[in-house]
């Protein structure tokens, strides 16, 4: 289930990138909450605290209730980032 989530969100944050309608952004980020929320859920109960938090402090970064104004090109290098970030955890967890 791990690897599904990661797989699609990582997917969605690099459709950010494209010149999508304002309604993708808005779905991305209710799914990137209850995703993260998930992944820091799982987490916690494999007491891999660091991961808890990360997944816990994007959970906040990317929930669609409260906006954060970073601009359009700043967003794009944060979903770069995250989407990456994703895909390398992946590819660790799959080495063990």
């Amino acid at each position: 289930m791990e690897k599904i989530i990661k797989i699609g969100l990582a997917f969605l944050m690099f459709g950010c990138l494209l010149d999508m309608p304002y309604g993708y952004y808005q779905l991305m980020h209710f799914i990137a909450l209850i995703s993260f929320a998930v992944l820091a859920y799982q987490a916690s109960q494999q007491s891999r605290q660091t991961e808890m938090f990360i997944y816990g402090a994007l959970a906040l970064l990317f929930q669609p209730f409260f906006k954060i104004a970073l601009g359009r090109e700043l967003w794009n290098i944060v979903d770069v980032i995250v989407g990456v970030g994703l895909l390398v955890s992946l590819a660790k967890n799959n080495k063990k």
